[in-house]
């Protein structure tokens, strides 16, 4: 009779249930996986095979037995190595070799030709699964049961090889349920640039302070050496901490990239990517066969910095307007359709010509007005319509090179940054939500949309002819009109302000606008 065990699919950064199911019948010898396998899972069988006579048992491959796994909902492309565990199991089962009750358990691991269970990717989102769809239990390998712990609610169990896996269902041995601290990782992180370090700078310092509050897009012009990477590289240490639902999240993504440390089961701080300028499309933005997270995905929530920004290729700058404007990015492929999250601020720099020091005082800029102009056409006008703030970062005097910024300090703005973090959690979440009870995200001023614009940024009729001047004389489109709006909202939260004012909507428009 066929024996049905439960595991899960990755489909995105979601799981899916997906039943096991092995039938063992006298026949020629032929082991055979059906249900859109993939290579690696196809290849499970060898792996299977040698992994039973590793841990005591006769290898189907070694008996005169036919062996049919079907893996459901067949019309799922089943990929990845972590079903070996439960086609091991399911054979062990409907042989009769064991005995155990498969029902509210879920399996997952990759076995090696001794029986040792190898780590997994995607842990966390195999547990979010199993607690959804109303299972108890996740047995897995022994590497990834403080990232599944996260999730609570949930009995995780860690195994080392099969023969430990069989013993544990059998009641042989017994493996107590992982419990995790999470407060043991929300440790003070100690971040390697602190603004108060860079000296000078105070119109790009007060342009981060305001970017990092409501997070908006900013863009850094400057001749080499200025400091602009520097500027970029000190923005996380005035991010404010992830909510839980948000490092969840974060986790959730790293963790199926492969990319979570094995010592540390989650990612507490707000990711900061730097992709360099020779970077593909397909890795700034996600995609191949099958699709995979790119740079935007993985600084969910987080930073993107691009440095060298005219010197990326076009078509990829082009590609990163849609999720600038909707936090997400959708993948169709033939076979695949993947939507994945991309609410990242975006930090770029750049020069203002190839040599650097167009429009510099002190040094004579080498270029032709066609390279100035050659250099300059790869940033678009969709694209820096896009963008709220840019900031000239011009080269430092001595004077200001030996100068001590103290008020200026990471800690010090980080604080303000905190404080306006928090006006907006109030300002967006329900009256009935507590912000953190499950399932609430962070909204900041850059994601308001159109009616929420209309309620908390109106302004009086003498700040909104300053306004309606720069809308008729075409210096701002609607896009930029609203972008000005939100920063504007931004500054006013910095200054405790409930209404917006004259100056603080002078001060969004004269960062509109690039002055190199």
């Amino acid at each position: 009779m066929p024996s049905k065990v439960f595991s899960a699919a990755l489909s995105g950064l979601e799981a899916q249930l997906i039943e096991v199911e092995v039938d063992a019948s006298y026949g020629l010898r032929h082991f055979e996986i059906v249900g859109l396998p993939d290579k690696a899972v196809q290849e499970a069988k060898e792996r299977v095979g040698a992994a039973i006579e590793s841990s005591g048992f006769k290898s189907p491959h070694h008996q005169s037995t036919r062996v049919l796994v079907s893996l459901a909902p067949a019309d799922l492309k089943k990929e990845g190595s972590f079903y070996d565990l439960p086609i091991a199991l399911g054979y062990l089962l409907t042989a009769k070799k064991i005995r155990f009750n498969p029902l509210n358990k879920i399996l997952l691991g990759e076995l090696a030709l001794d029986g040792r269970l190898r780590p997994i990717k995607g842990a966390i989102s195999f547990a979010i699964a199993c607690r959804e769809k109303g299972f108890s239990e996740l047995i897995l390998p022994k590497e990834n049961r403080a990232e599944a712990a996260i999730v609570k609610g949930l009995k995780v169990i860690g195994v080392e090889n099969l023969k430990e896996a069989i013993d544990y269902l059998e009641g042989k041995k017994e493996i107590p349920n992982f419990n995790l601290n999470i407060k043991d990782f929300f440790q003070t992180p100690e971040y390697p640039v602190d603004l108060g370090y860079i000296k000078g700078q105070e119109s790009a310092k007060r342009a981060l302070e305001i970017a990092a509050a409501g997070s908006h897009n900013i863009l850094m012009t400057g001749p080499p050496g200025a400091g602009k990477s520097l500027l970029a590289k000190a923005i996380p240490s005035i991010l404010p901490q992830l909510s839980f639902e948000e490092f969840l999240e974060v986790t959730k993504i790293y963790s199926i990239s492969g990319l979570l440390p094995q010592k540390k089961p989650l990612i507490n701080l707000r990711p900061f990517r730097s992709p360099h300028h020779t970077s593909s499309e397909v890795s700034l933005i996600g995609g191949g066969n099958p699709p995979r997270a790119g740079e935007i995905t993985l600084s969910h929530r987080g930073i993107l910095f691009l440095d060298e920004f005219p010197e990326f290729h076009r078509d990829v700058l082009e590609s990163l307007r849609q999720p600038l404007e909707e936090g997400k990015i959708t993948l169709l492929r033939a076979k695949h359709c993947l939507t994945l999250p991309a609410r990242f601020t975006l930090v770029a720099a750049a020069n203002p010509c190839p040599c650097g020091f167009y429009g510099d005082p002190e040094r004579e800029c080498t270029c032709t007005p066609s390279q100035i102009q050659m250099y300059r056409r790869k940033l678009s006008g969709p694209l820096m319509d896009r963008l709220d703030l840019f900031i000239p970062v011009p080269a430092l005097k001595y004077e200001k090179l030996t100068s001590v910024d103290e008020e200026n300090s990471s800690a010090k703005i980080k604080q303000r940054v905190e404080k306006v973090r928090k006006i907006q959690r109030e300002r967006f979440l329900p009256p009935h939500q507590k912000f953190g009870s499950g399932g609430s995200f962070e909204k900041t001023n850059s994601e308001m949309e159109i009616p929420e614009i209309k309620k908390y940024c109106a302004i009086d009729s003498k700040t909104e002819n300053l306004l309606r001047n720069y809308v008729d004389s075409g210096k701002l489109s609607a896009r930029g009109y609203h972008r000005v709006l939100k920063v504007a909202r931004t500054i006013a939260d910095l200054d405790n302000s409930e209404n917006i004012t004259r100056n603080h909507l002078a001060e969004a428009l004269s960062y509109r606008f690039r002055r190199d």
